[in-house]
């Protein structure tokens, strides 16, 4: 953990006895007494402080100034950052210093509550993506920083579309849906992929004109009540493999190594368990194609397995990101650059005296945020580490928040919400994390703990009711390429 000195207030003075045998009144040197800053953890592979300077690392607020529950971020090559979340598609080409709502309402069609955008950092194409009811879905993209906007519709067939609509893109590979590159004409330059769950489970499909029409693909996993339903983002590796985290009780990927044509399941990490199956865990990748899998335990930390051959193996022993002191995490999400260099991001508690108190049911709290006392403050941390593939990584995190992110319980399933001075469904599922060409990291999240709750130290939960879009970004620190070394701030 970082540390701070400071000096002591109170000085001892010597006794003195000059006037008996005519010394001089010594003075001690002001004595420096180590300080912890709680904002600042560097932690082992347990969640262990460790005596150990932090990565020096300041990171920057913006406040997109619109609604920003489930938001995704993406970064093109520009600069221009784009936000996407409820109603619009928002981009910054200064560094988040002004936003502005830049989709096309006819090429991107009505919005709606349930939208999902991703960037290709290849192409540079950005997508927005909205569910239209439960029937169909609207994909619209723009391949010049969201001047223009082109788009069509993607029927997800007879079986109702349920929830969790995810668009992602990769390199495509020599065999499967890849292979067809090398005899057919046209292929977009990467490979489009659309998930989304139905009541059967979870359905992905591939796109060899860029995300405009979606001809191949199907079921990729089983019952969305039993073993795949609210599936967490697509990841891709510079290999092409790719990875989608189904909602289960043991942390699982699913993955394919031929653009989709074809799928397998693996586990890991059994060992720290999760407390209810999971929305929403994610996977990044390096620039080896090594894969890192986060996701929020049943003790309530953040935990990663690894994996360095592609996903088709994983460790089975969790290592712990998230620091001891924070009991309490969720949405977490994860970006990486370079091999052992990556990016976790999450909404945490440090309300260690709150546990075992009584929940708002009445039942002693175990950290679980679904069910957190009304006055339990939630905040945004950012976690780096440079050396995670090393048999004992070391991991830097930074509470970047003042003020709460949420203020008492988050609801992590949408059938069983608490209406306490209005739904604590307020934030939904997820946040989004991403770094851009040069390594500089990207956080987008929403703020459900805003005005006259984030001034109010005995704001209670009836208090943390919004869901406002803001995001932090690494303003100096080391870039996650380690070619870029030491970014500068954008402005």
């Amino acid at each position: 953990m970082r540390t701070k000195a400071v000096l002591l207030a109170l000085l001892m003075a010597t006794v003195s006895l000059s006037g008996c045998f005519g010394e001089e009144e010594i003075m001690p040197e002001p004595v420096p007494v180590l300080e912890e800053d709680s904002r600042i953890f560097v932690t082992d592979k347990t969640g262990v402080s460790l005596d150990m300077t932090a990565i020096n690392m300041t990171f920057q607020f913006s406040d997109v100034g619109e609604t920003g529950k489930e938001p995704s971020i993406g970064i093109t090559s520009s600069g221009c950052i784009f936000f996407i979340a409820m109603e619009k598609v928002m981009r910054s080409c200064d560094g988040g210093q002004s936003w502005e709502e830049t989709q096309d309402p006819v090429a991107c069609s009505p919005t709606t509550s349930d939208p999902y955008g991703w960037v290709d950092p290849i192409t540079d194409r950005v997508f927005g993506v909205q569910m239209i009811g439960l029937e169909t879905s609207w994909i619209c993209w723009s391949d010049d920083d969201g001047q223009t906007w082109m788009g069509n519709p993607h029927d997800s067939g007879t079986t109702p579309l349920n929830d969790h609509i995810k668009l992602a893109s990769g390199p495509w590979t020599d065999s499967g849906y890849g292979a067809l590159g090398q005899f057919t004409s046209g292929f977009y330059e990467t490979a489009v992929y659309y998930c989304y769950n139905k009541l059967a489970g979870i359905f992905c499909f591939t796109s060899f004109d860029g995300g405009a029409t979606f001809a191949t693909g199907g079921q990729i996993i089983g019952l969305a009540t039993t073993n795949g339903g609210l599936h967490g983002a697509i990841s891709t590796a510079p290999d092409g493999t790719v990875y989608v985290t189904p909602r289960v009780a043991t942390p699982t990927v699913i993955v394919s190594k031929d653009n989709g044509f074809s799928w397998f399941e693996r586990t890991m990490g059994s060992d720290a368990g999760t407390p209810n199956p999971r929305k929403n865990s994610e996977v990044s990748t390096d620039t080896d194609s090594n894969a890192y899998h986060v996701w929020t335990g049943a003790d309530e930390g953040v935990y990663m397995s690894r994996s360095t051959d592609s996903g088709e193996t994983w460790e089975q022993e969790s290592i712990r990101i998230s620091p001891a002191g924070v009991i309490s995490t969720v949405f977490p999400q994860t970006d990486a650059g370079d091999p052992g260099r990556i990016a976790i991001t999450y909404l945490g508690s440090e309300n260690t005296e709150m546990l075992n108190q009584s929940d708002i049911d009445g039942n002693p709290w175990n950290g679980n945020a679904h069910y957190a006392p009304n006055n339990a403050t939630y905040h945004l941390y950012i976690t780096f580490s440079l050396n995670a593939l090393d048999e004992n990584p070391t991991f830097h995190t930074y509470r970047v928040t003042d003020d709460p992110v949420q203020v008492g319980s988050i609801c992590l399933n949408s059938g069983d919400c608490r209406d306490i001075g209005g739904s604590n469904r307020n934030l939904l599922d997820f946040n989004d994390l991403h770094i851009d060409r040069q390594g500089r990291v990207y956080v987008a999240f929403a703020d459900g703990c805003t005005d006259g709750c984030a001034d109010n130290p005995n704001a209670t939960a009836a208090d943390s009711r919004d869901g406002r879009g803001a995001v932090y970004y690494l303003a100096s620190g080391p870039s996650l390429y380690a070619s870029e070394g030491e970014l500068e701030p954008l402005y």
